[in-house]
């Protein structure tokens, strides 16, 4: 992103200067109606040669039709022609007027004359005239040395600007010659000293960029600094010094990668911004050179706030520039970068859609042969292609690479900007070759790297990352054609990357996570311990380090751990290796970002904690794998509960800072769930409310992290809200049955038994089963239920249940073409016998005959990968003489987390006895989906029940309820019962929702409601407990976020149900409750045999059906979760 130094004009004493006064612009012979919404705001008046920046002056209302200039013009006395542009007071320009200067000086000053210009209008039905009078200033006569110094500095603005637009190098040295001999002849003291040293700073800057010269650079700091600090404060032309000041340091710290010169950048560039007005013309430039630094800081240190910051100005920069200004396609480029660097860190989408969106747009408004254009081409090429990397999309890898070609096409031999873009062509190349394997793009991206790096000089900051790009290229290229001279000096050139790297840099840990995987590359291929050894440190130090982003120290922890596994399985560095990537991964999917973003963030590690337990259990870890499992799953539901968790420990020791706590916590959780997220039909002006939401958004957090710190340094606090050890883990387990967390990996299955009274699980290792049976299991269930498409809850309007049965018989079993048993029987089968019962044996659970009445033991699963989609509860063998299954011994819950029911144990409290109570809401005919007619006789049925058990209950139905009362009445009753259509958003869990006939309810609504007496949500909607493949483990769905919402226990279902059985089973779950209430509790009811009382409705409904498939898949998605 370039940053653009603007000269600074002479204001030499002893010099004539001409005034315009008594300026007015007056309608004339104006065509009756024409004009008359005229209204005129602003003069914007540009002068050359001179500033390229405009002067801004306010119109003030006369009289009808005639305006006055507040105030008077000064014209240069360089000043050739000056171009005047009449705005009106929304800021379009309305009028346009050219003064030839000279002209006007002939018509001589004299308070008698007036002087007249007719204006050329947008609208030709109104006629303008400008009027205004001339005053010369006399001022003290000049030497002869003064009028040639500003002669020679006026020359050398005018090749500045020849240069600007050609960038011919010999046009800028004329003029730094030029501008220095204006400076060797302005004495001490002039008021012009200070301007050209700024001038002359800036002109050797710009060179510096051309030919990498740093003798310059040093020369133009030097300059600059000493023409600020002859400046008064309150001069019009600090801000522009500051400015161009602060643009050399940012030149330097590129070159060198010194932080103290971008913070020195920054601090000026912020102060130039302080001090020139909010309608200064120079205003937008010095805007977006402030945010390229904040910009370059980011890239180094990896704070969000200053991106944030960054694009937040240069927003502002493009906002205030008119449309047709020449410096629009740089501010437009150099928001662009900051966009694509913010992309690169949060994987944000609408970011990197913007980023190319105003970066083709620069490049459109740059004219052929402007010195910028290649810079421009080469950054949108650079935007395209991390687009690329997300999207995989070969028309953007194509196009990048085309337009980074052109930009070199276009650039002169020995620019000093032709190895950073031979170095970007280079990674496209390399881009393309990962996704395609052709040969000869790696081969391109080889030779254009080492072009690169024979053009850039030793010392440049930029040289570190070409060695190391180099070195990745060849280890891709050894990859492909096993020479081993490609890996010996991939290495060697990494090597040499991080010889030129100082330590503490932000680049070292992607340095080293490179010079790792060259390592591990020659390992594979010579077999030589000592380099996979160095392999491993190198991966180790990146992960550890304390800069850099989190996602790239994930990266490397993920490959550390990952190695260690394959290669030292019993190593104790196993347990700090995947301590390390976890502790991380909450770090890229931080409470800064939107829930969405979150879970577009978590999808890069979906496995990993599985993969952490399977190693810790294979080193006899149980407590170990149960940490991370808990850690590492359902990280956005645990982020919610801890900003809900109770503070009632902490306002004894420190109210205030509880309170604090709560208010962050509700606005950090409103900020997660409701800011919307930009997109590019978007307006400018909207995309930055949006990003003053985002930097608040960012503030909230830092803020909470800055309250955890505080919390955690009182005495016994020292843990609070940190990932839980194993012991407090198990401290508030249920008495009435145990826990069972099941890890699925690729290399190992095992279940954790979590039993009250225990200080660590029991481990239950389970050698018979394994990932790819889960998934088999998870096939074939998909499989069957697609063909019988229980997408919907579906309508059997002509049928009862058993009539349903007879009219389909019983199916053979489903079979492959290769004879494979592709039935729900086998994937049940499977379940029992390795999973289910090895668990039950191991814990002694016996056969419980529930026809005596006897009630079996509670018992929760915990599963995780491929598990989370299989009916557990329902495991079991359906034919035959040795027929038994989960049914037969315990009553089956879910939980999503450990913690989601521990939690709830921990915490219980009472609900209000006013709340008690049951309300039941059918919403049969809902805009957008199928009928639902047996939701009305559903609802009815219970609520005539409830009323004969004296159970306090409330219904409405279809139209009689819209949301609003909805929430209103979960608020007022303690459980609900939701007879409607459901609908699951993986992308944007939050926005799940159920379906109204006046509106939809969403998740997210029901969560920021503050449900206090929530116990018992009834969910007999269709797939309420189904997630999402790629987030197995984060449990996205409407079971999982009703529980978030404060429900104790929720009833869900796992796949589509009938409407038949929908009915029998909601019927004759509320019976047993009605029948098993506590009478003391009067009217009351709640939901604390809602476990039971579903294994029960499930078994009644299963004794009446056969074995078929259809029968199965009838009774088996119905699910409890919670306590």
């Amino acid at each position: 992103m370039g940053q653009q130094s603007s000269l600074v004009t002479d204001h030499a004493p002893g010099r004539s200067r001409l005034l315009m006064t008594d300026i007015v612009f007056e309608c004339t012979d104006r065509i009756e109606g024409a004009g008359t919404s005229l209204n005129l705001a602003n003069l914007c008046v540009l002068e050359a040669p001179g500033l390229e920046d405009a002067k801004n002056y306010k119109l003030v209302s006369a009289s009808a039709g005639c305006w006055e200039v507040d105030g008077f013009i000064e014209i240069d006395p360089a000043t050739d022609s000056m171009d005047c542009i009449l705005k009106s007071d929304v800021g379009e320009d309305v009028g346009f007027l050219h003064l030839d200067v000279k002209e006007v000086r002939g018509a001589g000053s004299s308070s008698e004359n007036e002087l007249s210009r007719k204006v050329e209008m947008c609208d030709e039905q109104i006629d303008l005239t400008m009027r205004w009078k001339n005053a010369d200033t006399q001022l003290e006569s000049i030497r002869v040395d003064d009028d040639v110094a500003a002669q020679l500095n006026n020359d050398a603005a005018s090749l500045w600007r020849n240069f600007e637009q050609t960038g011919e190098l010999p046009t800028l040295n004329d003029a730094i010659s030029f501008v220095r001999q204006a400076v060797d002849l302005t004495p001490q003291g002039h008021a012009d000293l200070p301007s050209r040293l700024s001038n002359l700073g800036g002109m050797l800057c710009r060179r510096f960029e051309r030919t990498g010269e740093l003798a310059d650079l040093a020369d133009a700091i030097t300059l600059q600094q000493k023409g600020v600090k002859l400046t008064p404060r309150g001069h019009a032309d600090l801000p522009a010094m500051l400015n161009n000041l602060g643009v050399s340091f940012t030149c330097r710290f590129e070159r060198t990668g010194e932080l103290s010169d971008i913070a020195d950048a920054i601090a000026a560039q912020q102060k130039a911004v302080e001090l020139t007005p909010h309608d200064h013309g120079s205003l937008p430039g010095y805007l977006s050179n402030l945010g390229g630094s904040l910009t370059r800081r980011f890239e180094r240190t990896g704070e969000l706030s200053d991106i944030a910051d960054a694009i937040a100005v240069q927003q502002k920069a493009v906002q205030l520039t008119p449309q047709g200004h020449p410096n629009l396609p740089g501010y437009l480029n150099n928001l662009g970068g900051s966009w694509t660097c913010r992309f690169e860190r949060t994987g944000e989408l609408s970011d990197i859609a913007d980023a190319i969106i105003v970066r083709q747009k620069a490049v459109e408004l740059t004219p052929h042969g402007h010195a910028d254009l290649p810079g421009r081409l080469n950054n949108l090429g650079n935007s395209i292609t991390s687009r690329f990397e997300r999207t995989n999309e070969l028309s953007d890898i194509a196009d990048a690479i085309t337009v980074q070609q052109r930009a070199l096409e276009l650039t002169p031999q020995g620019h000093a900007n032709m190895p950073g873009y031979l170095t970007n062509l280079a990674g496209s190349f390399a881009y393309r070759f990962k996704r395609t394997g052709g040969i000869s793009d790696i081969t391109d991206a080889i030779a254009a790297q080492q072009k690169a790096v024979d053009l850039t000089p030793q010392g440049h900051a930029g040289l570190p990352t070409m060695l190391s790009n180099l070195g990745n290229f060849s280890t891709r290229h050894f990859q492909r054609t096993g020479e081993l001279s490609d890996i010996a000096n991939a290495i060697k050139v990494q090597q040499k990357a991080m010889e030129h790297t100082p330590q503490g840099h932000a680049n070292l840990p992607t340095l080293l996570t490179s010079l790792g995987a060259s390592f591990y590359q020659r390992y594979r291929s010579s077999g030589k311990f000592e380099d996979l050894e160095e392999a491993i440190s190198c991966y180790k130090t990146s992960s550890i380090s304390i800069v850099n982003s989190p996602r790239a120290r994930l990266d490397a922890a993920q490959r550390w751990s990952s190695i260690l596994r394959d290669y030292h399985p019993q190593s104790p560095e196993i347990i700090p290796a995947f301590a390390t990537a976890l502790g991380l991964v909450a770090m890229v999917a931080g409470l800064e970002q939107t829930v969405k973003g979150r879970y577009t963030r978590l999808g890069d590690t979906s496995g990993l904690a599985l993969e952490a337990a399977a190693a810790a259990c294979a080193l006899d870890r149980p407590d170990k794998a149960l940490e991370w499992l808990e850690q590492g799953r359902c990280l956005v539901w645990n982020q919610l509960n801890n900003l809900r968790t109770p503070l009632d420990d902490l306002r004894i020791q420190d109210e205030i800072l509880a309170q604090e706590i709560a208010n962050v916590s509700q606005e950090l959780e409103t900020a997660g769930s409701s800011r919307l997220q930009p997109h590019v039909d978007m307006s400018l002006s909207e995309k930055m409310s949006l990003e003053g939401e985002a930097r608040a958004h960012l503030e909230l957090a830092k803020k909470w992290d800055a309250l955890l710190r505080e919390a955690r340094a009182i005495p016994g606090f020292g843990s609070f809200l940190m990932p839980r050890p194993c012991s407090d883990i198990m401290s508030h387990l249920p008495e009435s049955g145990p826990i069972i967390v099941l890890n699925v990996d690729q290399r190992r299955c095992d279940a954790l038994a979590l039993l009250a009274g225990r200080d660590e699980p029991l481990h239950i290792p389970l050698p018979s089963f394994t990932i790819d049976k889960a998934k088999k299991y998870r096939s074939i269930l998909d499989c069957q239920l697609r063909t019988r498409n229980l997408r919907a809850r579906v309508v059997e309007v002509t049928v009862s249940i058993e009539d349903q049965l007879k009219l389909r018989g019983i199916r053979s079993a489903p079979v492959a073409k290769d004879g494979e048993d592709l039935s729900v029987h086998r994937a049940l089968r499977g379940l029992w016998g390795e999973v289910a019962k090895p668990i039950l044996g191991a814990l002694g659970f016996s056969r419980v005959d529930q026809a005596s009445g006897e009630e079996p033991p509670r018992l929760w699963w915990c599963p995780t990968g491929p598990l989370s989609f299989l009916p557990l509860h329902a495991a079991g063998l359906y034919r035959g003489p040795d027929a038994e299954s989960v049914f037969d011994y315990v009553v089956s819950s879910y939980t999503p987390t450990v913690t989601a029911t521990t939690d709830r144990v921990k915490n219980h409290h009472s609900i209000d006895s006013h709340a008690l109570g049951l309300f039941l809401t059918s919403q049969p005919h809902a805009s957008s989906a199928s009928p639902i007619p047996g939701t009305t006789k559903e609802v009815q049925t219970i609520f005539k029940r409830a009323e004969e058990s004296g159970v306090r209950v409330s219904k409405l139905e279809g139209n009689e309820m819209s949301v609003a009362t909805c929430l209103d009445q979960m608020q007022e009753f303690s459980c609900i019962h939701l007879a409607c259509h459901g609908s699951q958003n993986a992308a944007e869990p939050l926005q799940s929702r159920f379906l109204f006939h006046q509106g939809d309810l969403e998740l997210g609504t029901i969560i920021k409601s503050n449900l206090k007496n929530a116990d018992l949500a009834f969910l007999s909607a269709c797939q309420t407990s189904t997630g999402q493949e790629a987030l197995s483990d984060e449990a996205v769905h409407l079971a999982a976020g009703m529980l978030a919402a404060g429900y104790r226990r929720v009833i869900g279902t796992m796949w589509s149900i009938g409407d038949a059985p929908a009915q029998e089973v909601a019927t004759t779950f509320y019976d047993y409750l009605f029948s098993h209430r506590d009478e003391a509790n009067g009217p009351g009811f709640d939901g604390t045999l809602s476990a039971v009382a579903l294994h029960h409705a499930t078994q009644q409904l299963r004794l009446r059906l056969d074995d078929s498939e259809h029968s199965l898949l009838t009774w088996i998605p119905f699910v409890h979760f919670g306590l």
